[in-house]
């Protein structure tokens, strides 16, 4: 989905959306600066309180982000507060479905009562890699998010997807993800953050991979070769140290270098 304009003979602009993942904070424990994350990214990846985020958190998170003008996206993701939902759950498709319509019925409901509402959906964590390969919860995820609205919600996910084929398949809009502070590996997937050197955190050097990728559509990978990425939203990291000050020069570059940093949805 993302645009590109021809501009006259032999140019042309190019618009990406920015995303984060914020609402992660639980009780007295706190997670990233969405205030500030809101500021600067295009669209939100809200937790929905299965891997992380309290009632009185996604409130205030939708909140910002319909103050700031910022697209709300459902994060579903395992039923795994204690890991972060960064734990592969080897759930039935049934209660996978079920879980992630949960998910959306509630963080939507909260995004209506501050006047926003659930604009797309995207996994998390461990679940997002599952449905990169598992064909059953690919299935039971993409099911969900169509049974959920009459409208189809957009699903955003890694190029080449198992999910991302079954959403176009089903009918979805489908959302190909780039992230700008992951290290990929040679096959276009992201380097398990087991692995040292799997996230990045140098502004520099992370606004500068966003931009190769938007405007050249290739990343190195940590084993040094060139790998194609088609993105249509770059994600950076809202509970990174420093996440702020990184997506603001993420931001910045893209924008230096032409690009319209602009949210998929509305």
């Amino acid at each position: 989905m993302t645009a590109l304009t021809e501009v006259g003979k032999g140019a042309a602009m190019v618009t990406i959306d920015l995303n984060a993942d914020v609402g992660e904070s639980f009780g007295r424990w706190r997670l990233g600066d969405d205030e500030g994350t809101l500021g600067v990214v295009t669209s939100a990846n809200v937790a929905c309180g299965f891997h992380a985020g309290d009632p009185a958190t996604l409130v205030r998170t939708c909140r910002y982000a319909v103050d700031r003008g910022v697209a709300i996206g459902a994060q579903v993701g395992y039923r795994d507060l204690a890991g972060f939902g960064r734990r592969f759950i080897d759930v039935s498709p049934e209660d996978l479905a079920a879980d992630v319509l949960y998910q959306l019925g509630a963080l939507d409901g909260i995004a209506r009562s501050v006047g926003g509402r659930v604009a797309y959906v995207k996994p998390h964590g461990a679940l997002y890699n599952a449905v990169v390969h598992h064909e059953e919860q690919a299935a039971a995820v993409v099911g969900a998010v169509r049974a959920y609205a009459a409208t189809p919600l957009p699903v955003v996910g890694l190029p080449g997807s198992v999910v991302l084929s079954r959403a176009s398949s089903a009918g979805l809009p489908v959302v190909r993800e780039g992230f700008a502070d992951r290290a990929y590996a040679a096959d276009g997937t992201l380097v398990p953050r087991s692995v040292p050197g799997a996230v990045l955190a140098d502004p520099t050097v992370v606004a500068d991979r966003a931009v190769r990728m938007v405007t050249a559509g290739t990343v190195t990978a940590i084993s040094g070769e060139s790998v194609a990425v088609e993105a249509d939203s770059l994600c950076v990291h809202g509970d990174s140290p420093g996440a702020v000050g990184l997506a603001a020069a993420v931001r910045a570059a893209l924008e230096s270098a032409g690009v319209t940093v602009a949210a998929f949805a509305p």
